[in-house]
């Protein structure tokens, strides 16, 4: 990926606060957890908080002083994909609503409540913000084997897209004629092609020299790998052995890789109704 540094508008960056106690979990517990709440768009990991916290404060805090220069320029990374994604659903989506990534380490008071950093990236609806601890993506190279900065970008991608399912009613729409491990997989999926439509517009020539995010040669196939490890499938034989069909709720690894797919290549946000999708 080729992309340029900005002016850090589109991260609010809470590194140096102090969110709470960590939750402490061994490496089966942060796989049952990723199971259940990996990339949720209602936050649905088991929040330890009351409930009623006011959320983050929108003054960011100074960067940490640990922090080290690869570090920081993940930061910018981050920032970048974030305006170009936000870019891409402002010219898509009328009435767009900007968001912003708040990044933190080890823990955080939400809206949504008490978030550790093993429930991995989230976007709380109470707020209208995605959570990021950045270790997480050391995490999705080295236990899920998807390396690559569009991986990184596609797991920034899916959580706008349950920020705009957020603003579109998605989220608050009355459940579906099925259970609601199926409703949220139909979700989850939907924010997976939403992520696709913004990848289709990176993928345009000529991007980068206008300012903006522009993928190269094998990126793509760098999201789809991410898509596929993350899967409930694959999550679910990797914590225990077994898969559970009826307990998923994000979809399987080939329902993901599809749904991406899909508006990667048509580009167009009216493609991702997995609500109208018998399937």
């Amino acid at each position: 990926m080729r992309w340029t540094t900005g002016d850090r508008g589109n991260v609010q960056d809470m590194r140096g606060a102090r969110g709470g106690m960590g939750i402490p979990l061994g490496i089966g517990g942060v796989l049952v957890l990723l199971v259940g709440s990996w990339l949720t768009g209602v936050n649905l990991f088991d929040v330890v908080g009351s409930g009623t916290s006011a959320g983050v404060s929108d003054t960011a805090v100074s960067r940490p002083a640990s922090s080290t220069p690869q570090e920081e320029k993940m930061v910018d990374f981050v920032d970048a994909v974030m305006g170009d994604i936000q870019k891409t659903w402002t010219q898509v989506l009328p009435n767009y609503q900007r968001t912003q990534v708040v990044l933190f380490r080890n823990s955080i008071q939400s809206a949504c409540g008490l978030a550790g950093a093993a429930s991995g990236p989230f976007y709380c609806p109470g707020d209208r913000k995605v959570y990021l601890d950045l270790s997480f993506f050391d995490e999705l190279q080295r236990r899920f084997q998807a390396p690559g900065d569009f991986a990184q970008a596609y797991v920034i991608a899916h959580e706008v897209g349950h920020h705009v399912q957020n603003l579109t009613g998605v989220l608050e729409r009355e459940p579906f004629n099925g259970s609601a491990n199926e409703r949220s997989v139909r979700v989850e999926l939907q924010a997976d092609c939403y992520a696709g439509v913004w990848g289709h517009q990176a993928a345009q020539p000529g991007r980068y020299s206008a300012g903006g995010v522009e993928l190269d040669p094998g990126d793509v196939e760098e999201a789809l790998n991410a898509a596929a490890a993350i899967g409930d499938d694959q999550l679910q034989k990797r914590s225990t052995g077994r898969v559970v069909p009826e307990s998923f709720t994000h979809g399987s690894s080939a329902q993901r890789v599809s749904w991406f797919k899909r508006g990667m290549e048509r580009g167009d946000p009216r493609a991702c109704d997995t609500f109208a999708n018998p399937q």
